[in-house]
């Protein structure tokens, strides 16, 4: 999953980020408004961290931003104003989870992940396409109970795969979504090539009843064979 941070102190945006990184999230930064939409303007994330005492700009001030402009997001407000009206004006404008600071960062990731399930998942803990079983918690895939062993960017690829399953998914929004911004560093996706090529072959050895269908020039999809 990406996660943007949206948060100035830096001992609390540096806790965060280790902390989730450790439970293999794909995490990105931003200190203050301008530098979150430079962020939230060009990449999609799973869901958005955000405080609402920034400089400059109030974190509310994103949330109407983001309400404008039909970005639909996942965020938590991260704050140490804990006001109900604050709560409720955050809520009000799209926000799907508040939590106070101080908080635990084991509740933190289970709020997040609680809001993945929610919006992409319906709620479910697993993910299930013919004989192929995804684990999210515990990021496993199965193929008729056997465990696929996969690196973790292949567990990646399959995951945001089988999470928009019923759309093509763009090659750049793909790597974006599992390498992260600095992706546009790079002017070659051979790296992405490269895990794509182990994982089909992979899925064909353990005759998954899945493949990952590439449509030239654009991007690949998860198909039923």
């Amino acid at each position: 999953m990406k996660v943007l941070i949206i948060e100035d102190e830096e001992e609390m945006l540096q806790n965060m980020k280790q902390t989730l990184e450790k439970e293999c999230y794909l995490v990105e930064t931003a200190t203050d408004y301008d530098s979150a939409f430079l962020k939230i303007g060009v990449y999609e994330y799973d869901c958005i961290l955000l405080d609402i005492s920034l400089p400059g700009q109030n974190g509310l001030e994103i949330l109407k931003e983001l309400k404008k402009r039909g970005i639909s997001d996942g965020v938590i407000i991260v704050s140490a104003k804990n006001s109900l009206d604050d709560k409720l004006e955050g809520l009000h404008l799209g926000a799907d989870d508040y939590l106070p600071k101080p908080f635990h960062m084991a509740e933190l990731n289970a709020r997040i992940k609680a809001i993945f399930r929610r919006r992409n998942l319906k709620g479910n803990t697993f993910i299930q396409i013919e004989n192929l079983k995804i684990d999210i918690e515990n990021r496993i895939a199965f193929i008729e109970g056997e465990e696929l062993l996969l690196n973790r960017k292949e567990f990646d690829i399959l995951f945001y795969l089988t999470s928009n399953r019923n759309r093509l998914v763009n090659k750049t929004a793909l790597a974006e979504h599992v390498w992260g911004d600095h992706i546009d560093q790079t002017d070659s996706f051979d790296f992405i090539y490269s895990q794509i090529k182990n994982l089909r072959k992979k899925l064909k050895d353990h005759q998954a009843q899945v493949e990952v269908k590439a449509i030239y020039g654009i991007g690949y999809k998860l198909v039923s064979l």
